[in-house]
């Protein structure tokens, strides 16, 4: 029997260590008017992009651009706010095989930085005068599976 152990300074390390944003807009083009108008029915125009950026050995950026664009489904000319946002955040990914960064980098990453983008957006629709804009939560691993479906098929 052999002892296979790996040493500590062999041990993958995977963490967030500084989360961070780039750009950030907040837009309300129709206020007070948007803040009259009763019987309001929201209807969101919604887009997400992951982008990530190696930083030197062991430590990669990765951000979250997101774009939502909430109308009147009653009158869709009626914008009631327009968010964009550039979410960041630094990764350490130590010791990790570089076939695995990929995934890492577009679901593990992802799912960690989102919840708190998640609340930024939700704060600044609040602080605008709105109810609180609730993002569905995303599944990262069925858009990257997609992904490379798709790469596949091509």
């Amino acid at each position: 029997m052999t002892d296979q152990t790996t040493s500590p300074a062999d041990t993958p390390v995977f963490r967030m260590q500084k989360m961070y944003i780039k750009d950030f807009s907040f837009e309300s083009p129709n206020a007070p008017q948007v803040f009259l108008v009763k019987n309001q029915s929201p209807h969101v125009d919604f887009n997400l992009q992951l982008k990530n950026n190696k930083i030197d050995e062991d430590h990669w950026e990765v951000s979250i651009q997101l774009t939502a664009k909430i109308l009147d489904k009653n009158n869709e000319e009626s914008v009631m706010f327009i968010v964009e946002i550039e979410h960041a955040a630094v990764f350490l990914l130590k010791n990790i095989p570089e076939e695995h960064h990929a995934r890492v980098l577009a679901v593990d990453c992802a799912l960690m930085l989102f919840p708190f983008t998640r609340q930024v957006v939700s704060q600044v629709a609040v602080d605008g005068g709105f109810m609180p804009f609730l993002m569905e939560p995303i599944n990262f691993v069925a858009l990257y599976d997609n992904a490379q479906r798709t790469e596949k098929d091509s």
